[in-house]
């Protein structure tokens, strides 16, 4: 890879930590807002090699907030807009694409080979489910983004453990099957400590479609949540940065100084 495109990461944290980054295999499933986000951060950072898991298209109204959506590319499969961008950032980064719906089948060929992690950005409870468990029961280390919909305050956003985590109906309904399924402790998530009031369910699992409904390309109902750029954009940017934490080392990314603290100067950028 070209290290001249990396020389602002390198000063910041350093040779070791950009080519251990070169060499990681990472696994994204979902590319919507938060997903979008948390690949754009991850591939300007230098992770070298990227399985990209969606099998939706872009719609029309995905480009309030979803980094890959433009007029231009409404209509196309996120995995090839996703695909095309990673290129045109690092062309040296390897791409498998993968256009499948996760479910207990899927999740076979998602988790398939060398990984060293694992991060979901899937907004739909049973899928979600489906791929922490395997995850998990398979000890691969895995990280979540919980609801970014419904919230207003990017500064409530936080990172914790999935059982820890509270005021999100999605980690509330994520929790509880997964606790039934015998998955504890060791999911770190993103959530937003925001309170709304909204029960989470699978538009599958309702009986009739209601307002907050629509039927997507691939014939699945889709839940139609209010939204805004600032709340996902900044979901997705802490999702990339705690995978970061997660290949590297929390200490490289602890806020230690990288300045004299004696000085009165503080560097301009």
């Amino acid at each position: 890879m070209q290290s001249e495109q990396f020389l602002r990461i390198r000063r910041l944290i350093g040779d070791e930590a950009v080519t251990t980054l070169h060499q990681k295999r990472v696994v994204i499933v979902g590319l919507g807002a938060v997903g979008g986000m948390c690949l754009e951060s991850l591939v300007r950072s230098g992770v070298g090699w990227l399985r990209i898991v969606d099998f939706d298209t872009v719609g029309i109204t995905n480009i309030n907030r979803q980094i890959l959506a433009t007029h231009m590319t409404v209509g196309q499969s996120k995995t090839s807009v996703a695909k095309s961008r990673i290129e045109a950032i690092n062309p040296h980064c390897t791409v498998e694409v993968l256009p499948l719906f996760v479910n207990n089948d899927s999740v076979h060929q998602i988790l398939d080979g060398q990984i060293d992690l694992v991060i979901d950005a899937i907004d739909s409870l049973n899928p979600k489910c489906a791929l922490l468990e395997a995850a998990y029961k398979r000890n691969i280390a895995i990280i979540s983004s919980m609801g970014a919909a419904l919230r207003r305050d990017p500064l409530l956003v936080r990172r914790g453990d999935l059982m820890d985590s509270w005021g999100c109906p999605l980690a509330r309904s994520v929790r509880s099957k997964l606790r039934r399924r015998g998955v504890g402790r060791g999911i770190e998530v993103i959530f937003s400590a925001e309170a709304v009031r909204y029960t989470y369910r699978d538009p599958e699992d309702e009986e009739h479609a209601d307002f907050n409904e629509q039927i997507s390309d691939q014939g699945r109902r889709r839940n139609v949540l209010g939204s805004l750029p600032t709340v996902t954009a900044v979901f997705g940017q802490n999702l990339a940065h705690l995978a970061l934490s997660k290949l590297l080392a929390d200490e490289v990314f602890s806020g230690q100084e990288t300045y004299n603290p004696a000085s009165r100067h503080t560097p301009a950028e």
